[in-house]
């Protein structure tokens, strides 16, 4: 089997938002990040110990460290000279390295670092290959990330997750422009709504999506299509997700009214918070309505409508 390329970038700790931002344009799939700037308090909170191995206690609490995973399909020089040109644009230090990394190894990765999670008020996803507790009311989203991002576990996912609680009925025809992992289209399904469909510009995320809508029994429910951004889809929605980054959303603009009756309510996440304003006044110049700003952690969320 085909090696994957691991990319790792090195960074300030302080910068780290902005680099993961960066950093998310090259990949459709995801990222991780490692970040031992609370190193103690976040070990209490996960693990509920106080004994830490030594040589996490030796990491640098100054750098971070950001992880992506390049397919054999793709030329990771690109995706590097692509990072280097960002980065030195937006003077962020940085030191990229490269390796060798197996398919078979990232299925691994994620189960290493990814746990059940609550989003909102009733959502509750948990990957496959975990047991969590449910507590009266929750709505279990069942996930398996595979290759493809959307785990729940970033804020721009939660964001948008949390929009989607508040405006899914059981009327609701919902649209998820860069589907990713499936995860809101799903999550939109099991809040009730009477539809979704899925569009994602990777075959891969789309095989995923797929793959998770059948573990939460909806995969009949759903449709995903592969292409970009709107060109494949017709029809007017009730509801429409963008969780994609700020230049895309801009560009999204142009377009998605088309999409849109009065009524329509548009969620767009990924934005990060430098590019709240750029955001506002794009969806302003379509002549869309801001309902609501959410902001978690440098990272925005955007309601509007018509």
């Amino acid at each position: 089997m085909e090696n994957w390329t691991a990319i790792h970038i090195q960074i300030p700790c302080e910068l780290v938002d902005q680099a993961a931002a960066i950093t998310q344009m090259v990949v459709p799939y995801g990222i991780y990040i490692e970040d031992y700037t609370n190193l103690e308090e976040q070990v209490e909170q996960i693990a509920h110990i106080d004994l830490i191995d030594e040589d996490l206690l030796k990491k640098d609490r100054t750098k971070a460290i950001i992880h992506v995973y390049i397919d054999p399909t793709q030329n990771p020089m690109e995706a590097v000279s692509f990072l280097r040109e960002r980065f030195e644009s937006e003077a962020i230090p940085y030191q990229i390295d490269t390796e060798g990394v197996k398919e078979e190894d990232w299925a691994t990765a994620w189960q290493k670092y990814y746990h059940t999670i609550r989003v909102g008020s009733h959502l509750v996803v948990c990957p496959e290959w975990e047991e969590c507790d449910l507590q009266q009311g929750d709505i279990k989203v069942t996930l398996n990330p595979g290759m493809a991002f959307g785990t729940g576990t970033h804020e721009t996912t939660r964001l948008c997750m949390e929009l989607l609680e508040q405006h899914i009925t059981p009327d609701s025809k919902m649209l998820d422009i860069g589907c990713g992992s499936g995860i809101l289209a799903i999550t939109a399904m099991l809040l009730g709504a009477k539809s979704a469909v899925g569009v994602d510009i990777d075959e891969l995320a789309v095989k995923v999506a797929y793959e998770n809508a059948d573990l939460n029994g909806i995969k009949d429910q759903v449709t995903f299509v592969c292409g970009d951004l709107t060109d494949k889809i017709s029809g007017t929605y009730d509801v429409i997700c963008a969780n994609i980054v700020a230049d895309v959303i801009i560009k999204l603009c142009d377009t998605v009214t088309d999409f849109m009756h009065q009524d329509t309510v548009l969620l767009c996440s990924g934005i990060i918070d430098q590019r709240e304003d750029d955001v506002v006044m794009a969806l302003q110049q379509a002549n869309l309505q801001i309902l609501e700003i959410k902001r978690e952690n440098g990272w925005v969320a955007i309601s509007c409508k018509k």
